[in-house]
């Protein structure tokens, strides 16, 4: 059925004309079309297609990007050949233009802008979306089929303060929406909002019985992060519905990275947790490492890593593998990029390094990077298997374009995203003090049978999962984690045998 109407329509699109030459879609005399100023509106998307051509996508054309704008609604059908451009709504032709030749992007920004106005008289959700959501439906829909994760990031979003530190607040950042509520961004681990259950991209509408619409910027800033402690009642607008959560204030400080000094019996060892990583994690990390020199071992916490910075990676790792090569950034098709620590090693000791399923990017980098170089012992549940980096540039408009276009592999070029990193010591498997002390007599009798999946290329990943499932209880996990790790460091026979399986 759709075929035959497809080639109705290209019979028809030589004798149908809507629209004059390309450069008489809008006037300048008449730059407000249905609430809109069209113009603003087609050099935005002009700008759009313009940064996104200049990006390496394998092949793949921008220009027939235009034709993905039909997803925005069952009805539409966009036909299109070397000539026009047409748009079918169920069973009618309702707008048909000369198509674009080749990089003009003003012009495929006009038609754009001509294809949603007349979408907008037919789709209720189209017809009142205001000019930002506009931006972020049509950058999905283009997307699809070159980069699906790519989204435009509003003109607040971007200016948004990422320096990970806050005092007195609740634990979330965000902005208002132009339907004056608060949309949530982001959620401070640990944060009263994050243990409240609040998730990115909920709404506040309600604190305290005052609509958000109706509190100035600066009353709502002193309620989100007053310097006082305080109860607060908000309604939140989930994906599943209304929600009413209670929060309270308090007092938030949170580092890139933290680092603990234990006493363990004959030697002392070093616990690093790493936040984020970032330049500031690298000089905190970098601080201890130099002030804590004769170690027994070093606990290097993976699990809540976060960020995107390769280099950051790259001197983190150094400090432990030295001039290794940590990884591979892939770009386009045989566009790699090899990261390698500039500098030697800072310390020998020995390390276990922790994973689970929310060890994502640059932490699951960095746990194959250990991997790889025989550095340190992995424990813990598999890693999430999501490793790839965006790139965020920048519009004319003051958005921005948030695109997932660079994988990672490791440091040897193998695949990393969809797969992940699988630990040699699976915590969830020896959970009870009987399970981990029968565990470690197999170790010391040399009857643990390791089974290391790194080194498999065919493997059923979600097979594997089930056998070291996710930990459920981020305290349990806290606790066998940091127990089964100082175990294995603080005996020598024990490190040095699993080191070597």
């Amino acid at each position: 059925m759709r075929k035959a109407k497809l080639l109705f329509i290209a019979f028809l699109m030589f004798f149908v004309w809507n629209g004059s030459a390309m450069a008489g879609l809008f006037s300048d005399d008449e730059p407000i079309q249905d609430g809109l100023n069209v113009i603003e509106l087609s050099e935005g998307f002009a700008d759009i297609y313009s940064k996104l051509d200049g990006i390496s996508w394998g092949g793949k054309n921008i220009d027939v990007a235009i034709e993905n704008l039909e997803q925005l609604n069952r009805k539409a059908h966009i036909a299109s050949t070397d000539e026009r451009v047409v748009l079918v709504w169920g069973d009618s032709i309702v707008a048909n233009y000369p198509r674009p030749i080749a990089n003009d992007w003003k012009a495929f920004g006009e038609i754009t802008t001509a294809l949603l106005l007349k979408m907008r008289k037919l789709d209720a959700n189209l017809a009142s979306a205001n000019k930002d959501e506009l931006y972020q439906v049509f950058v999905e829909a283009i997307m699809r089929g070159i980069d699906e994760t790519g989204h435009y990031v509003l003109p607040k979003k971007v200016g948004a303060n990422e320096d990970g530190h806050i005092l007195t607040s609740v634990g979330i950042e965000g902005y208002r929406d132009d339907r004056g509520n608060f949309r949530v961004t982001g959620v401070y681990k640990g944060s009263p909002a994050n243990t409240a259950g609040v998730m990115e991209g909920d709404l506040i509408a309600e604190i305290n019985g005052s609509l958000i619409a109706d509190l100035a910027d600066s009353a709502l800033s002193s309620m989100l992060s007053g310097f006082s402690s305080g109860t607060l009642k908000m309604t939140l607008l989930t994906p599943t519905g209304k929600r009413r959560v209670v929060v309270r204030r308090a007092t938030i400080v949170l580092a890139d990275a933290d680092i603990v000094f234990l006493n363990a019996g004959e030697g002392s060892i070093l616990e690093i947790i790493v936040n984020r990583i970032s330049d500031n994690s690298v000089a905190i990390i970098g601080e201890a490492l130099s002030r804590h020199q004769d170690l027994k071992g070093i606990i290097l916490d993976l699990r809540a890593a976060t960020g995107e910075d390769e280099r950051a990676t790259a001197k983190l790792a150094g400090f432990f593998v030295g001039s290794f090569p940590i990884m591979r950034i892939v770009e386009g098709v045989g566009d790699e990029m090899e990261v390698v620590p500039a500098e030697e090693a800072v310390t020998e000791a020995p390390m276990v390094v922790v994973v689970s399923n929310t060890t994502s990017g640059m932490g699951e980098a960095l746990a194959a990077a250990f991997y790889e170089s025989g550095r340190a012992l992995l424990i813990g549940t598999p890693t999430a298997g999501n490793v790839r980096m965006s790139s965020r540039i920048k519009l004319a408009n003051g958005g921005a374009l948030e695109l997932m276009n660079k994988t990672v592999k490791t440091g040897e070029g193998k695949t990393l995203d969809g797969r992940g990193v699988f630990p040699l010591v699976c915590l969830s498997n020896i959970k009870t003090s009987n399970q981990q002390n029968v565990f470690f007599i197999n170790v010391i009798n040399n009857d643990f049978k390791a089974r290391d999946f790194n080194q498999e290329e065919k493997i059923d990943v979600e097979k594997i999962r089930a056998g070291c499932p996710v930990i459920a209880s981020g305290t349990e996990e806290d606790i066998l984690s940091l127990s089964v790790a100082s175990k294995i460091l603080t005996d020598d026979k024990l490190y040095k045998i699993l080191k070597a399986l």
